[in-house]
């Protein structure tokens, strides 16, 4: 039986082992540095706080003449310190569904723009209105003024949201959330 021998084994020096230390050591340390800020940092309550949406005033114009089409308002508040988005309503039976925003041209002319989502600013909020923002949807067959429509609203980091609009007649003074 022969034996082989290494001419170079590696043997566990002083001089290693203290290079392999120091070496390990300086990410150990940055890492242990960092914990310990952010621990600090969300202990003292600088961390901040997740958006917190609220939504209130919820209106849909009831239809008139042969159209089913009609319009939704919300008043949508953020007492976070995170921006957060809409960016999608449901309602059961509403059919397709979808966020607009109105504008004018510089002649006067109005139109309307489908938009993906809408913002909902940190400590500030978003008021739907029939020149501004709106939902559009189908009104339902059997709607009548004061009835209650189910609405879920979701947003980008709060999630679902679900609310109850009130029919009322376009032009009703109470239709501006």
């Amino acid at each position: 039986m022969t034996r082989t021998t290494d001419p170079h084994p590696w043997r566990p020096t002083r001089r290693r082992l203290t290079d392999t230390l120091l070496t390990a050591l300086a990410p150990v340390a940055a890492c242990s540095v960092a914990l310990g800020a952010l621990t600090t940092w969300v202990a003292a309550g600088r961390a901040g706080d997740p958006a917190r949406i609220e939504v209130t005033a919820g209106r849909v114009f009831l239809p008139y003449g042969d159209t089913r089409d009609t319009a939704a308002f919300f008043r949508i508040t953020n007492s976070g310190d995170a921006d957060d988005r809409l960016v999608r309503v449901e309602s059961p039976g509403g059919g397709e569904i979808t966020l607009g925003r109105h504008r004018t041209t510089g002649a006067g002319a109005a139109y309307r723009d489908t938009v993906d989502s809408a913002a909902v600013p940190a400590h500030g909020g978003l008021t739907m209105s029939p020149h501004g923002l709106d939902v559009i949807l189908r009104a339902g067959p059997r709607w009548e003024l004061g009835d209650p429509v189910p609405f879920t609203l979701h947003f980008r980091r709060s999630g679902p949201v679900t609310v109850e609009a009130v029919v009322v007649a376009p032009g009703d003074v109470r239709a501006s959330p």
